[in-house]
């Protein structure tokens, strides 16, 4: 199987996109300037607690409250809070973790107001992101994540993951880490570990250190709430979890982006490096790569797939539901209880890839089509425990109820992307009248003129729905030459499969978009205002 990596970096948000055989399984979008995310560590001050739910609310600066169950202190939470305390009562001195005392465990069945109160200041780490008008959930139990190790301040245990399988190469890491690390500093050994060096692991638990030695130096110099760590790359740590060194091509359309990707994929995999290459051609990245086309395929309410069945997703505060439909198959066979099985196991494959690319979390409960032969039951229950073994995401698959429903829980982390694939007109904005079609053209040589007459803006880029590029560009004497001869070449007309049909942006030299929209509304609305005041003044 062939897999790529398509990162389109965009002023305001990075997309990655994973393909796999040229069909896009996976889409992460990661904003620029995103604050609240998952592995972001704060200095919190509690607010108030719940005793209900055996829980605090936590005032992180977030416009919600971020909640904190008393199970999400952890059983190291005393060491953790006699460190905190110190840290924070003596602002001149940074205590040490491994010359600490390790103090009991508190007891998983207590009660929270037993352990902290209203003002208490904690070093909290963001487990999960703001969801509708939920706060952020919080931890106290503090981890920086690396490519091969988790590092866990106030636990000295080791753990090795599950997926190694080997007994030698565990014993080996077990062994490794036990040499290396500090005193009261837990690590869990990742499955990317397997088969690493001593100097790469001992590396990376150095630098896992450094952060927490930063972190906790920060804290003494600021007031709660405030941010006190977080990734030096949110698309180096988006990477770091998706990122395998099978990858055949890596493909960047940013120069930034591409060097920290470069540094990243060589300090893991040198043999690699080659992978990651830098996209500039001038068509829009995940249009070249035909994966525009397949985001507006593949969201919506509906979906369809092969031989003309469909599924239809619903989203609901509580839970998600998916009804599949055979719709009108072209092979349908005489036997409608394999013909149920083969849709069946179709929606299935299906329904697995919109997991993982819409990133659906909690409950999802899938009215498959009604099936009477208990071991097609079975077999299609086997068969979606076979298509979800690739989600990273932890989740449980429940057999088909009697009534044909399957339920599925996936962990949620964060907001289920939800990518709006109808169109809003970019002429009327939902008043129902659009401007003539025919002058749309017109309309864009005025917008060329505006910016070159007027404005003395050179070398910019207009993008317009491939098929306005397409009737521009049409014949030898086509439109466009005919707007090059009258303005020079400092412009380009390129296609972009995102817009709509009439609806165009134009980026400047420097990558900036230019609202030309608002420029032109702000001057002729001034203008009218001035008018409007002048008539206003003759006739007092």
């Amino acid at each position: 199987m062939k897999s790529e990596l398509v990162v389109n970096v965009q002023p305001s948000e990075v997309s990655i996109a994973l393909l796999e055989d040229s069909r896009l399984v996976s889409l992460q979008k990661e904003s620029r300037n995103v604050s609240y995310a998952v592995g972001d560590i704060y200095l919190a001050k509690v607010k108030k607690l719940m005793p209900g739910l055996n829980a605090s609310f936590v005032n992180v600066g977030h416009e919600k409250d971020a909640f904190l169950h008393y199970l999400d202190l952890g059983s190291n939470f005393s060491s953790y809070f006699e460190f905190v305390k110190q840290l924070l009562d003596d602002k001149k001195h940074v205590p040490a973790i491994s010359k600490m005392k390790h103090l009991p465990d508190i007891d998983k069945h207590g009660v929270i107001a037993d352990v902290i109160q209203p003002g208490t200041e904690l070093l909290v780490q963001i487990v999960k992101e703001p969801i509708s008008t939920k706060g952020p959930r919080l931890t106290t139990e503090i981890t920086f994540t690396g490519r091969y190790l988790v590092l866990i301040p106030f636990c000295d245990k080791i753990s090795i993951s599950q997926k190694i399988k080997s007994t030698e190469e565990k014993l080996r890491l077990r062994q490794l880490i036990g040499s290396i690390k500090p005193k009261n500093f837990g690590v869990i050994v990742r499955t990317s570990a397997e088969g690493k060096r001593v100097a790469e692991l001992n590396h990376e638990l150095k630098t896992l250190l450094k952060c927490w030695d930063d972190t906790i130096a920060k804290a003494q110099k600021v007031e709660a709430p405030s941010l006190l760590f977080e990734e030096d790359s949110r698309i180096v740590g988006v990477l770091r979890d998706i990122f395998s060194p099978t990858f055949e091509n890596v493909y960047v359309n940013d120069a930034d982006t591409f060097a920290q990707i470069s540094k990243y994929v060589n300090l893991i995999a040198p043999e690699r490096k080659d992978i990651v290459k830098l996209y500039d051609d001038e068509v829009p990245i995940f249009d070249n790569f035909n994966i525009t086309k397949q985001i507006k395929s593949s969201f919506g309410k509906t979906v369809s797939f092969k031989s003309g069945a469909y599924i239809i997703i619903e989203h609901t505060e509580a839970l998600h539901v998916i009804d599949v439909n055979s719709g009108n198959r072209t092979k349908a066979g005489t036997d409608q209880e394999s013909n149920a099985l083969d849709v069946n196991m179709r929606a299935a494959d299906e329904i697995a890839r919109q997991l993982r690319l819409r990133d659906i979390g909690g409950i999802i409960v899938i009215d498959f089509i009604d099936m009477n032969k208990a071991e097609h039951r079975q077999r299609l229950y086997e068969h979606m425990k076979e298509v979800m073994a690739n989600d990273r995401a932890r989740h449980n698959i429940l057999q088909l109820s009697k009534f044909g429903l399957m339920q599925i829980t996936r962990q949620r982390v964060r907001p289920a992307m939800d990518i709006t694939t109808t169109e809003s007109c970019p002429s009327c904005y939902g008043k129902g009248e659009v401007q003539p079609s025919l002058l749309f053209t017109d309309t864009l040589h005025e917008k060329i003129e505006y910016l070159i007459n007027d404005l003395k803006i050179r070398g910019f880029k207009m993008y317009v729905h491939p098929f306005i590029n397409a009737y521009i560009k049409k014949g030898f004497f086509s439109i466009y030459c005919k707007w090059k001869l009258k303005h020079g070449f400092g412009f380009k007309i390129i296609p972009d499969q995102s817009l709509a049909y009439l609806q165009y942006r134009v980026i400047d030299k420097a990558g900036n978009e230019l609202d030309l929209k608002e420029e032109k509304d702000l001057a002729s609305s001034s203008t009218k205002n001035k008018s409007k005041t002048t008539n206003r003044n003759q006739e007092d």
